[in-house]
């Protein structure tokens, strides 16, 4: 494959966890289609629904920016971003989990450790960026 020869070896460690991450995401959804949200006046359970509906939607909205930081960072730092990958989607675990019990603040037990996960990616991606500048 053109090109892939130039990536270092340990980047397929980065395709790994991004590939992780997908299945991730398939197991966290448990929402049937096509509700979005459900009021109280239509279930019991309203509040639990919807907090099992936003905490996949927050996963979702925050897929590009992960997965373009493990990809960007990970072509100069492949083992630290696979690495933060890792705790990012453990985090990410423990968020959905929490997220789903009703309580929106049992999401942030262990699953706020995914925002340092992202910045530590965000680190990788700047240091990508100005090697590229420098060489």
């Amino acid at each position: 494959m053109a090109g892939v020869e130039l990536l270092p070896k340990e980047y397929g460690y980065v395709v790994l966890a991004l590939v992780l991450y997908c299945f991730l995401n398939f197991w966290m959804y448990k929402v049937s289609y096509p509700t979005m949200y459900a009021t109280e006046a239509e279930n019991k359970n309203a509040k639990q629904f919807n907090c099992v509906q936003r905490g996949h939607q927050n996963s979702l909205e925050m897929m590009p920016m992960f997965f373009m930081l493990m990809i960007v960072g990970g072509i100069k730092h492949p083992l630290i971003c696979a690495s933060l990958g890792a705790v990012y989607i453990v985090s990410r675990y423990f968020y959905f989990t929490g997220y789903s019990t009703g309580d929106p603040q049992n999401r942030l037990t262990l699953g706020k450790y995914n925002f340092l996960a992202i910045m530590g990616l965000m680190v990788c991606s700047i240091s990508c960026g100005v090697n590229f500048l420098m060489s």
